[in-house]
């Protein structure tokens, strides 16, 4: 298999686990990316708790998982997005208002839509979960 992205890979190990009805993957290999991806979707309640397992080569990342995911997706290429735009990508992105986040990665971090209007920054577009 090649690995086209790490972080599409994860998402794709993560929904296809979901929808067998498992309680936890293995997602390897790991990155910040993947670890901060996770973390917000882990802070919306999309998925359980996640521990990062160093095995001295690429790392590996154990994830609980709840349920509650529908459909995670990268966007490719990462788009520029200002601050002003999020409201559209929100819309052409997520099915309905207030269901589902779009997440971007910014100069602040790591951010949700919601947080990063609230900031009044953009950035680059790196997913969505629903």
């Amino acid at each position: 298999m090649v690995r086209i992205s790490v972080l599409n890979d994860c998402l794709n190990n993560i929904v296809n686990a979901e929808r067998r009805g498992k309680r936890q993957v293995l997602i390897r290999p790991s990155s910040k990316v993947v670890v901060k991806f996770l973390s917000v979707m882990q802070r919306h309640g999309y998925i359980g708790e996640f521990e990062q397992i160093d095995d001295h080569r690429s790392g590996k990342i154990v994830i609980q998982l709840n349920g509650r995911l529908n459909k995670t997706g990268v966007i490719s290429p990462r788009f520029n997005v200002q601050a002003t735009q999020i409201e559209s990508w929100v819309n052409l992105l997520l099915p309905a208002r207030g269901f589902g986040i779009i997440i971007f990665t910014t100069s602040s971090g790591i951010l949700d839509h919601e947080e990063a209007r609230r900031k009044n920054i953009g950035g680059k577009l790196l997913g969505y979960v629903y």
